[in-house]
């Protein structure tokens, strides 16, 4: 049944519109987005879709294909931050959004909204940003609002922000958002530019797998926000608003500042991993506009090393994917999104995929860890109206 014949016998009329927005994987350039940096994801073909309609009696009603749980309603002129409905589970991200609307000024008299969504939850794969966009764009569209996508990411990440608690970055929405069939979306997160590279990796014999390592991560358990708050004491030390303003050519100038005022060495550690993977992002986009995609594969082992060793984010579970498949012939491999869990990124050469995916399997079965999911990372498009 599709899911707007859901919504019709759910709430007993037809939908104005079906709508969605795709999760995300990154390739490179990890906790980057809230230093004003640099990043380089991708839109996945897994989405989340919303059937919806307005109402304009105040009253928002949400319901979840993927949950076993009756239709939540809610008046929209009650939303408040980090309330029931700001405090986990899956109803505070569309919820949210609708706060963030009217908090800006926009109109929303309330909807009805019907979501599904293909999107692994806890795979650091952006499942939370795209019921969020999602939502958003279809408000967007519903309400007349004439907000521009990135516009609606940037309402989108404050929902996370403010309404849900978690400080995340706008990386996450504003590729769901902004995505583009066969492109990377390289963002500059201090001014919001986008710019897409071409990634068609089908043209060059390659593969970009996803690990989804079934590990469930959630950032709002602490760790995403005390290595926030370490990089902003790292600015704060080195006399600049964001790390994005530390030069990679003055990184050891830095750390040797930062040793110097006795902070704390997991400082030191959050300072140098942010700044050497601003530079790694720039490496990779260098790369990619010379034609030469493989030679993006050591960075991205090198981009592993630093989220385990300086950011200290992976698990037994991400190390043992990337050094699998990395021994297995893998042109690169890392650990993916927030950590303590999630998932890895793979690049490989498209003859070695069954190869690579066996020593993996085979390696957490050894291992005793649940078996991982396995998918190619195919570059998507972003939010967008389906009906």
């Amino acid at each position: 049944m599709s899911i707007a014949a859901q919504f019709s016998d759910l709430y007993g009329y037809e939908p104005a519109g079906v709508w969605a927005a795709p999760g995300r994987v990154n390739l490179i350039g990890e906790y980057t987005d809230f230093n004003e940096g640099f990043v380089l994801p991708l839109a996945l073909p897994h989405t989340a879709v919303a059937a919806v309609a307005k109402r304009d009696d105040g009253v928002l009603r949400l319901h979840s294909a993927d949950i076993d749980a009756p239709v939540a309603e809610l008046r929209v002129d009650e939303l408040t931050p980090l309330s029931k409905y700001g405090q986990g589970g899956w109803a505070a991200y569309p919820a949210g959004v609708v706060w963030a609307l009217r908090d800006a000024g926009h109109a929303v008299t309330g909807a009805d909204i019907h979501l599904a969504s293909t999107v692994p939850t806890g795979a650091g794969l952006s499942s939370s940003a795209a019921l969020e966009v999602v939502t958003a764009y279809a408000l967007n569209d519903l309400f007349g609002l004439g907000l521009t996508t990135p516009e609606l990411a940037v309402l989108a990440q404050r929902a996370e922000n403010v309404f849900v608690g978690v400080p995340c970055g706008v990386m996450d929405q504003m590729a769901s958002a902004c995505g583009q069939e066969g492109h990377a979306l390289h963002l500059d997160c201090r001014d919001l530019s986008i710019r897409q590279v071409p990634f068609d990796l089908a043209d060059e014999g390659l593969q970009l797998l996803v690990v989804d390592t079934r590990v469930k991560h959630e950032l709002g358990d602490g760790a995403y926000a005390e290595r926030r708050a370490g990089c902003e004491e790292g600015a704060r030390v080195l006399g600049v608003s964001h790390l994005r303003d530390v030069p990679y050519a003055g990184l050891d100038d830095a750390l040797a500042t930062l040793e110097r005022a006795e902070v704390d060495e997991k400082v030191v550690r959050y300072v140098r991993h942010i700044v050497s993977d601003d530079h790694r992002v720039e490496r990779v986009i260098e790369l990619l506009d010379a034609g030469d995609v493989r030679g993006i594969g050591p960075v991205l082992n090198e981009g592993h090393v630093s989220l385990r060793d300086d950011l200290r984010i992976s698990c037994p579970e991400l190390d043992l994917v990337v050094s699998t498949a990395v021994a297995s012939g893998a042109v690169g491999a890392r650990m993916t999104g927030g950590g303590f869990g999630g998932s890895a990124v793979v690049l490989v050469e498209a003859g070695d995929v069954d190869a690579v995916t066996k020593s993996v399997l085979a390696a957490f079965e050894g291992a005793g860890f649940t078996a991982p999911r396995v998918f190619a990372a195919v570059p998507s498009a972003g939010a967008r109206r389906l009906g």
